[in-house]
């Protein structure tokens, strides 16, 4: 784990996407994060531990899907097949495939397994509740959305990207993200046209790798909609906000994802930013997002 230092900074953006808004000040005490993602390797591990089943490879509750048939509660993921050609970006079924089977041992379906040749690569196919069970195995917790942020800018400021405003600064690619017309063609100019192993891309200032781009990673927090207004009350900076989502828990309560990933486009998902956030159900598992732990200070 690496020491991530306690400052206050400027969480969310007003210049893209309305969730991210308002630009507010947060204030973040110190922490320890994972430099890495989780690894299916170590992810692995503690599977051989403590036989721990994941949620697509469990047989879904009816009684959690009413009006579903039955017989497609099956277990497996979502996994990104793309498009033979240009589609509407409206809607992501043209991308996105439901394929039974897929799990973390093989999150493209079966016969696609990981352990051996992408064992260095983060774990996918994990859900909200996959990356908790982990995090509690190995004495450690989710990052807060606020923590993943400011993690994510490496102490560089209020830029736009993680490293600067410029996305390929002298035509380097800093993270593993999408190239070429999305959905359809990704050309793999960065070397890596699906996830890459961690650590393939320079390490920030904190010394934190793949913050940005490769895999979406979960955090601590339930999805709002926007960030709360209040938060930029000039009279105090709040203190590593969380969201205010109230009530009992539910499978399907939605949960902040950060860090963009190897899918991400600037036609269609300009997120591979410190600032972008997406909501994704605490009980979907894809081929896209992974985790990485924190854990506190003292």
């Amino acid at each position: 784990m690496i020491l991530v230092p306690g400052g206050t900074f400027t969480m969310g953006s007003d210049d893209f996407y309305p969730e991210e808004r308002p630009a507010h000040r947060v204030r973040v005490s110190a922490f320890l994060l994972d430099r890495a993602p989780v690894t299916v390797a170590a992810f692995a591990r503690f599977v051989e531990a403590t036989g721990y089943v994941t949620v697509a490879e469990r047989t879904p509750d009816p009684r959690d899907y009413p009006g579903v048939d039955p017989r497609a509660l099956v277990p497996g993921g979502l996994v990104f097949t793309g498009s033979a050609g240009p589609v509407p970006l409206r809607d992501p079924s043209r991308w996105w495939s439901w394929v039974p089977g897929a799990s973390w041992r093989s999150p493209e379906g079966p016969g696609g397994q990981v352990l051996d040749d992408r064992s260095d690569h983060p774990v996918t196919q994990v859900s909200w509740e996959d990356a908790q069970a982990y995090a509690d195995w190995a004495g450690r917790r989710l990052p807060t959305e606020a923590e993943h942020e400011f993690a994510s800018r490496g102490g560089v400021g209020e830029t736009v990207y993680a490293w600067g405003d410029e996305r390929c600064p002298e035509g380097r690619h800093l993270a593993n993200t999408w190239q070429g017309p999305f959905p359809y063609w990704n050309t793999g100019d960065d070397g890596w046209p699906t996830t890459s192993p961690v650590g393939a891309y320079p390490p920030n200032p904190y010394g934190a790798v793949d913050l940005i781009g490769n895999v979406w990673e979960w955090t601590a927090d339930r999805w709002t909609s926007s960030h709360p207004e209040a938060a930029g009350s000039a009279c105090c900076v709040p203190v590593d906000p969380r969201s205010l989502h109230t009530g009992p828990e539910h499978p399907r309560d939605a949960f902040v994802v950060k860090g963009g990933s190897h899918l991400c486009a600037p036609e269609y998902c300009l997120r591979y930013r410190p600032a972008a956030r997406q909501p994704q159900d605490r009980d979907s598992a894809t081929s896209h997002i992974g985790f990485r732990c924190a854990l506190d200070v003292g």
